[in-house]
C-alpha cells in the first residue's frame, strides 16, 4: 500500500474513533439510556412502582420518588448494603417489567387476593379495603344510591377487579362503570362532575381527600366494597430474593421501624392496619 493512502487512512480511522467516543460522552452527558441504565445485579435491588399511587408511590413536588412502600424498600436496601431503585412502570405492564427481570419486585399497595398464585409473595403486611368517594353534597349516602350512576376507577386496580368479580352485581346497577388512566384522572373527573363516583383503595382515598383545598366537599362512604391484603410481588421461582426481604421486613417489624415509618404516612392515608406477627 501506497505509505501516503495508508496515512490518510489511519487518519481517518483515528477521527471516527474520536467523533464516537465524544458522542458517546454526549449522549451521557443529555442523559441518554447509558446514563440511565442501572445495572439490575445482585447488589441491585429495583423496585416497580406506580408513581400516582399516593402514599404508597408517587412523585412529590419536588419531583423525587416517595411514599410509605417506598421507604420500607429503601430501609430495605440500607439494611443489606443494596443499591436502591424505585422503578416507575405502566401499571398495566408490571408483569412484563417483572418477567423481563428490569423490576426485582411489585412493591406499591399491591393486592395478593385473586393473585395468590401469579407471583412468588411476601407475607401480607397491611389490611386494605376499596372503598367509594363521593362529593359530600351529592346526595349518594350508601352504595346502593350508586344506582345509574358514573363510577370511575382506574384500570387493572383491585377496585375493578372486585366490581367485574364479586362485587358484579352491584356494579351492574351502575350507570356506567369507566376505567380511568389512574386515580389523579378518576378525581378531576369527580370534581368537574364528568362522574359521580370513584371506586379506590382506602389509603389512597384517605390521601386524595386530604390533600385537596376543600376536604369537606368529599366523603368516603362508610360501605366498602371489599378487603384485601398487601404483599410484595416476586417473579415466580424467586424464593430467594423473597426470603431475604421478608426476613429484613420482618426484624423492622420487631424493631418499630415499620410503624415508625407509617406515622410519617398516617396523615396522608396509610391505614393503621398494619399487620403484625
Amino acid at each position: 500500500m501506497n505509505k501516503k493512502i495508508g496515512f490518510i487512512l489511519a487518519l481517518v480511522v483515528i477521527s471516527l474513533m474520536m467523533v464516537s467516543t465524544v458522542s458517546a460522552g454526549l449522549f451521557d452527558f443529555m442523559g441518554g439510556d447509558n446514563a440511565n441504565a442501572t445495572a439490575n445485579d445482585e447488589n441491585t435491588f429495583i423496585v416497580g412502582f406506580d408513581a400516582e399511587f399516593p402514599p404508597y408511590g408517587y412523585k412529590d413536588d419536588s419531583g423525587n420518588y416517595v411514599g410509605f412502600d417506598l421507604d420500607l424498600a429503601k430501609e430495605v436496601c440500607e439494611r443489606n448494603n443494596w443499591t436502591f431503585k424505585a422503578q416507575p412502570i405502566d401499571w398495566d405492564a408490571k408483569d412484563a417489567e417483572l418477567d423481563s427481570g428490569s423490576i426485582d419486585c411489585i412493591w406499591n399497595g399491591f393486592t395478593i387476593n385473586g393473585r395468590e398464585n401469579d407471583y412468588c409473595w411476601s407475607d401480607a403486611y397491611i389490611d386494605n379495603k376499596q372503598v367509594v368517594v363521593v362529593k359530600s353534597d351529592s346526595g349518594i349516602k350508601s352504595l346502593d344510591d350508586l344506582a345509574g350512576k358514573t363510577v370511575e376507577t382506574q384500570k387493572d386496580s383491585s377496585a375493578l377487579a372486585a366490581l367485574q368479580g364479586d362485587n358484579k352485581t352491584l356494579a351492574d346497577t351502575f350507570g356506567t362503570l369507566t376505567e380511568v388512566a389512574d386515580y389523579n384522572t378518576a378525581f378531576m373527573d369527580l370534581e368537574s362532575g364528568a362522574c359521580d363516583a370513584v371506586a379506590i383503595d382506602i389509603g389512597v382515598a384517605q390521601y386524595q381527600v386530604s390533600s385537596k383545598d376543600n376536604p369537606d366537599a368529599y366523603s368516603i362512604l362508610d360501605d366498602s366494597i371489599s378487603s384485601e391484603q398487601y404483599g410484595i410481588g416476586f417473579k415466580l421461582g424467586n424464593d430467594a430474593l423473597k426470603d431475604k426481604v421478608q426476613a429484613t421486613l420482618d426484624e423492622m417489624f420487631e424493631d418499630g421501624t415499620v410503624a415508625k415509618i407509617a406515622e410519617n404516612y398516617t396523615d396522608s392515608g396509610v391505614p393503621g392496619s398494619l399487620i403484625t406477627k
